[in-house]
């Protein structure tokens, strides 16, 4: 049986529109949520005129945009509502590299919000840089809290071989993980419920993870990291990580840092468990300044800045 196959009803109208937008040259880049935010706050940025505008900038706009057949479509199958007089999608589409993904339209304010951002780009590069250095055989590779599943998809192109795993714990990741996996037409991804690796048996050639690492008031899963300053789901994801890699398999770890008075609280924890005997590592700061604006919140009085970093583990032998 076929991703495709696999597909409900409606999930094959959000299959169709992708197609339909990659085949009509569609190309969007999701900017930051206050980018977004201040870029749709302009005058002749509150109702949509073009596909990008309703796909990408998540804005209201009048039936006859679309042909009243795939208008009737996708109303039926729930990827656009009546909102306020006007339609309005309740998807985004991003492109990345040559693929497009679908994804939560802006703003993201469920709890099963389904991310994609500027983060993504980072950490698509960093999966890149890794697959063109690393050529030993991947067998079994797992992307954590996959979210669009853009880490798995990356992979599972790049490593037609390997069996690649995408894990999270919303329904809704993994329902668009399928969908974006079947556009990009990779046959070897599948989608899978479950907390880090508490949910998948054996050991992996590559584990990569771009989880949540916010401190977020209202514990969104796709944003908030839980424990201190958001650094702990990070934490568990090397925890469990470094105990599941093949000889020579590595982890790529994408995640954000609330530094506090000019030390990197995540590096300090991590450190005591990165044995020599048994690992290699490298960590580096990719932006050592993002999100400012989540200064002000509760509970980062403390915070100088919150960076993004990588960490990489490989295991010796």
């Amino acid at each position: 049986m076929t991703q495709e196959d696999q597909l409900s009803t409606h999930d094959l109208a959000l299959l169709q529109l992708g197609r339909r937008l990659q085949a009509d040259g569609y190309r969007f880049t999701t900017p930051t949520p206050l980018t977004h935010q201040r870029v749709n706050q302009r005058d002749e940025g509150q109702f949509a005129d073009s596909l990008r505008d309703v796909f990408g900038w998540s804005r209201p706009f009048e039936p006859g945009l679309l042909s009243a057949d795939e208008q009737q479509q996708l109303l039926e199958a729930q990827v656009i509502d009546t909102y306020e007089g006007h339609l309005k999608s309740r998807v985004r589409w991003s492109s990345l590299d040559d693929m497009l993904f679908v994804h939560s339209a802006f703003p993201t304010d469920a709890a099963d919000s389904v991310f994609f951002g500027p983060d993504t780009y980072r950490f698509a590069q960093l999966i890149h840089a890794h697959l063109q250095q690393n050529f030993a055989p991947i067998h079994r590779a797992v992307d954590i809290g996959c979210g669009a599943g853009v880490g798995a998809i990356l992979i599972a192109r790049a490593r037609r071989e390997a069996q690649v795993l995408a894990l999270d714990i919303n329904p809704a990741a993994l329902r668009l993980t399928t969908i974006n996996a079947a556009l990009a037409e990779v046959a070897n991804v599948e989608a899978c419920n479950s907390d880090i690796l508490q949910g998948v048996d054996g050991d992996f050639d590559l584990i990569v993870a771009n989880p949540p690492y916010m401190a977020d008031p209202a514990a969104r899963a796709y944003r908030h990291g839980g424990g201190t300053l958001g650094a702990g789901l990070s934490l568990r994801i090397v925890e469990q990580a470094l105990n599941r890699l093949t000889p020579g398999g590595s982890l790529v770890l994408y995640t954000g840092v609330a530094m506090v008075d000019g030390r990197d609280p995540f590096l300090d924890t991590v450190l005591p468990r990165l044995d020599e005997s048994r690992f290699g590592w490298t960590y580096r700061e990719l932006d050592p300044d993002v999100f400012g604006e989540e200064l002000i919140n509760p509970g980062y009085q403390r915070v100088d800045r919150i960076a993004v970093v990588a960490l990489t583990v490989t295991r010796i032998g």
